[in-house]
């Protein structure tokens, strides 16, 4: 079984499992054995080098790393599954992978169930209101850097984020649009240190690609981030997007499910050997253009035989040596022959050959090397998924149908923890601030959290909660009103009271001493269960003066006689 792909079912636990594992690993042993022997036998052997040092331009360092499957590190993809077998407990063991299944809810057995798996799979995925203002206020402070080097550029946002087709990790897309006789892709990576958007080690400048590229980590929220320079097709290709979505309500929940699919499997992206999220969401739409029987797209529970028909479609059915998608006019297949004929820049068409539907002779698959990866993910979804929801499997209805395919790590669920936790105080101070008890691994509130008051935090989290409380922890040296700068920085923060600022960063509040007064008066008694327990600060004002001197001793053992000849209860 490929570790990239899948993992081992419910079903398939049990003896005969344990002992072909053990079988496996025994020769996966005596193979490595066997490889470091051969090296051993000619050590003398100087190897060349099988690549170009790229790293020193003009006597200037440069951080050059492109990207592939097997450099890239294990926390630079939250999402990933890549060895479940082998790593359950550390990947999904403390939430078991499949958090959108509600408690105590019956799924209904076979397609049925995966139908209501998906749409619970997309309301637990959606970005809650946090999230998005989080993501709100990175773009913002990336355009006033990039605005601070150059007035005259424009900014613009594409990609899933403008779309509003973004799981919790999922990247940022922006792009700058300006006049340069050189695009200036290191005076940008200067400038983002400088206005420590960014550490220096988490941005990389990508200036051989096809389309050169800035990609960087915010520091303060970990949010990836890709800035591209001049590329104006992205803002239409998303408007393009927004019109698909309102003409098939289906397609948001259908690419959701397969951006995850994709994402843990480490097939999103172009330079690990995937394909776009543009191509995804481009297939999709092919998909339920051309689907033989329209009237299927208008049924109520049909969101669990559409993901099966596109794994078949895409994974057994569809020819990648002969055929290109096209999606413009009403979609259509058409042949690579014909297509070609209309390409301007002389390439050939690629093995999944994609039709540009703004720009004609264009093909968005062109750079999707590992295309036939893809297809094998989708055939092992389609066989998976088939399994699963056949009558005669109903025994697999206990066991979450759509988690087969589709698994949320750990490390996701603890950095949207982390986001509610620490963003939403900020942005949302009325709101009950969530308890540090919970272990729930969802980002909402319950109702047993405690109440968010003033009186019980006036300070801001320190930094120090990035290292604790991120899932990947990174070096942050920097005074904690820094954090409150950023934040404040954003538009949205702007909405906030007036009078909730005060009281939060220290000025004087006079209302505290009257919930004092109302406090002993003995008011608000009926709501002292639901209420929040009050700070050390709060404790202490109620001492006008010195504290109260001890009890003397006499009290003491007075009390433990009258316990003694107390009369029992």
């Amino acid at each position: 079984m490929d570790p990239y792909v899948g993992w081992y079912q419910p079903e398939q636990e049990g003896p005969a499992k344990r002992l072909w594992l053990r079988i496996w690993e025994t020769q996966s042993e005596t193979d490595k054995m066997n490889l470091k022997n051969l090296e051993n036998a000619n050590p003398n052997v100087n190897k060349a080098p099988d690549f170009i040092p790229l790293n020193e331009v003009n006597g200037e360092s440069r951080n050059n790393n492109y990207f592939n499957p097997t450099r890239r590190k294990a926390n630079d993809n939250r999402a990933s599954t890549f060895n479940l077998n082998q790593n359950h407990d550390a990947l999904i063991g403390e939430y078991g992978g499949c958090p959108w299944r509600v408690p105590n809810y019956h799924y209904k057995p076979g397609i049925l169930g995966l139908h209501e798996e998906i749409e619970h799979f997309y309301m637990y995925m959606s970005p809650t209101e946090t999230e998005h203002l989080v993501r709100s206020t990175v773009v913002n402070r990336i355009r006033g850097a990039i605005l601070s080097l150059w007035p005259q550029a424009r900014v613009e946002v594409f990609g899933s984020f403008r779309t509003g087709l973004y799981l919790p990790t999922s990247d940022i897309d922006l792009v700058v649009i300006g006049q340069w006789e050189k695009l200036p892709l290191w005076t940008l990576e200067r400038e983002l240190v400088v206005q420590d958007i960014a550490e220096k080690e988490s941005i990389k400048v990508l200036e051989k690609a096809t389309v050169p590229i800035v990609k960087m980590t915010d520091k303060y929220s970990d949010v990836k981030v890709d800035i591209s320079f001049n590329m104006s097709s992205g803002v239409k290709s998303a408007e393009l997007i927004k019109q698909f979505k309102d003409k098939y309500p289906v397609l948001s929940r259908l690419v959701m499910v397969l951006k995850q699919f994709l994402l843990q499997r480490d097939l999103n992206e172009v330079f690990t050997g995937g394909i776009s999220s543009y191509s995804l969401i481009l297939m999709c739409i092919s998909f339920l253009q051309l689907h033989p029987r329209p009237e299927r797209l208008r049924q109520p529970h049909n969101l669990g035989v559409l993901l099966i028909e596109f794994f078949e479609l895409y994974g057994r059915k569809f020819n990648y040596v002969k055929t290109a998608i096209r999606v413009r006019n009403g979609g259509s297949y058409v042949s690579k022959d014909d297509l070609q004929k209309e390409m301007n820049d002389g390439h050939r068409p690629s093995l999944l050959c994609i039709e540009d539907p703004l720009t004609a002779g264009n093909d968005i698959g062109r750079s999707s090397y590992g295309a036939i990866q893809v297809k094998q993910a989708f055939d092992y979804g389609y066989i998976s998924l088939q399994q699963a929801v056949a009558p005669h499997n109903a025994l697999l209805a206990r066991h979450s149908v759509l988690g087969r395919v589709v698994r949320v790590t750990d490390h996701v669920l603890q950095y949207r923890r982390w986001v509610r936790d620490t963003f939403e105080p900020f942005f949302f101070p009325h709101r009950r601030a969530p308890s540090s008890r919970s272990r729930s691994p969802t980002p909402e509130r319950s109702d047993s959290e405690p109440e968010w008051s003033d009186s019980a935090r006036t300070s801001p989290p320190p930094l120090s909660a990035l290292q604790c409380s991120s899932p990947t922890p990174r070096r942050v040296s920097a005074h904690q009103s820094l954090i409150i700068h950023h934040i404040t920085s954003n538009s949205d923060f702007n909405n906030i009271p007036s009078g909730v600022m005060q009281q939060r960063y220290g000025a004087p509040n006079s209302n505290n001493n009257n919930n004092n007064n109302n406090n002993n008066n003995g008011g608000g008694a009926s709501g002292d269960k639901g209420r929040a327990p009050r700070a050390f600060a709060a404790k202490q004002r109620r001492y006008h003066g010195s504290p109260p001197a001890p009890r003397h001793r006499a009290d003491t053992q007075h009390r433990k006689k009258r316990r003694q000849f107390a009369a029992p209860r």
